[in-house]
Formats: structure tokens, C-alpha cells, sequence
């Protein structure tokens, strides 16, 4: 049986009834993305792996709270979203990264990942200070509020609709406009030197 060919729910289904090879193949799907996002959110491989960890053993432990009327994958970002949050708090650390996923580990990959700021004919003085402008926007991001930092990461990198970020931070769908509104005004605000001659 090839389990990569099941639908989330009925992976979800299997994994109910005992079936290992199920669970495992929710890990292998998610694994991932939610490190990805969790990384972004921590800045920290390390950490980043460990809460990945603990998003999956509490998603797996906990199959039975799942309601299928949502999608499974809003139901274990909100899982992750929720640790990492949880973590930030207590540790106060507010970084985000836009140089490529974590999970990365060859250059092409590198490449494929990462968040470009340029189209590729640029002369290596134009790469140096889009690289830098990269920098910048990572700080600024890394400077937003745990919220709406996580609310700009599931929208712009992850490319999550509205609806699913309300389900991932269970908050109404018009918070989610508000906090993606005002951390693009923080943004712009900290970023308005960049457009000023």
C-alpha cells in the first residue's frame, strides 16, 4: 500500500485505527512546512527541530480532538503556531528568517527557498544590496509582535488564505485582516528610509 497517495483525512482515519505507517506518513508530509514556519518564527535550527518534535507527538497524541470539518494541516500549523507562541513568550525571542528553508541543505535548494528580492541579471553590487535590503525586512519582521508576525509569515511565505489563519491562531477572521494590516503599516514604518531618497 502506498500511503503517500492517501488524502490527509484519511491518513488522519488510519492513523485512529493504529495504523503506524499512517502516522508516519503525516509526519513526512508536514514535516517541513511546520519546521519551516517554527523556524521562522525562532530563528534557531535547534529549537526549531525540537518544537517541530513536540508539534508532531502533540498532533499524534491528540488525533482524537481532530474535527475533520477542518483542514488537518490548519489543525497542526495551529498546534505548532501555538508551542512556538508559548516558547516566545517565555524566551522573548523575536527573529525571523527570509533566507531560505532551514531544511535546505544544498545550495539549489538554498536558492529554491529562499525569499528573492531580485531577478537574477543583477550585477553583484545590485545582489550585495538586495541582500542587505533582505536584512532590513528581516529585522523589521523580526521586530513585529509574536501575532502579527506569525499572521504576515502565514500569509506571505506560507501563501495561506485569510480564512486558514484564523484556524491556525483561532482568532476571527477580521483580527487576522487587522494584524496583517498593522503589521504592514509597521513595515512600511520601518522600513520608510528605504524609499526616501
Amino acid at each position: 500500500m502506498n500511503y503517500s497517495d492517501h488524502s490527509e483525512q484519511t491518513l488522519v482515519e488510519m492513523s485512529l485505527r493504529g495504523d503506524e505507517r499512517a502516522a508516519r506518513e503525516i509526519v513526512l508530509r508536514f514535516e517541513r512546512p511546520v519546521f519551516s514556519l517554527i523556524f521562522r518564527m525562532v530563528r534557531d535550527r535547534e529549537l526549531a527541530e525540537d518544537l517541530a518534535q513536540e508539534t508532531f507527538v502533540r498532533t499524534l497524541n491528540n488525533l482524537r480532538r481532530y474535527d475533520p470539518s477542518y483542514k488537518f494541516s490548519s489543525w497542526l500549523f495551529k498546534i505548532g503556531y501555538n508551542l512556538t507562541i508559548d516558547h516566545l513568550r517565555k524566551k522573548e525571542l523575536d527573529v525571523v528568517s527570509m533566507h531560505g528553508a532551514p531544511d535546505a541543505v544544498t545550495p539549489d535548494r538554498q536558492a529554491a527557498t529562499e525569499i528573492t528580492l531580485v531577478s537574477g541579471d543583477e550585477r553583484p553590487d545590485e545582489l550585495l544590496e538586495a541582500r542587505e535590503l533582505g536584512s532590513e525586512i528581516e529585522a523589521a519582521i523580526g521586530q513585529l509582535r509574536p501575532e502579527y508576525r506569525t499572521a504576515i509569515l502565514l500569509r506571505h511565505i506560507e501563501g495561506y488564505a485569510y480564512d486558514e489563519i484564523a484556524q491556525v491562531m483561532e482568532i476571527p477572521l477580521g483580527t487576522v485582516k487587522t494584524y496583517i494590516h498593522r503589521a504592514r503599516n509597521e513595515l512600511k514604518a520601518a522600513l520608510v528610509h528605504l524609499t526616501e531618497p
